[in-house]
């Protein structure tokens, strides 16, 4: 049998967001994994455009020591 594709709109597309804040550590959360990775596209329903700046907001954030780099 074959799978019916779900088409799931981009989060950010829908809110209408433009730029990510790598401030917003609630909203980064949500697209990491329980390891502490970045969410792949595939898994999170982010357009490319947006998943590009997602994981520059991410890695800013990190940078900055508001997200960890591992979670233990």
């Amino acid at each position: 049998m074959q799978q019916k594709k779900i088409d799931r709109q981009c989060h950010f597309c829908q809110m209408n967001i433009q730029a990510i804040n790598y401030k917003d550590t609630n909203t980064l959360r949500r697209y990491l994994s329980s390891f502490g990775k970045i969410v792949p596209r595939k898994r999170s329903g982010v357009c490319a455009w947006h998943q590009r700046k997602l994981a520059n907001a991410i890695k800013r954030a990190r940078t900055m020591a508001l997200l960890p780099y591992l979670v233990k």
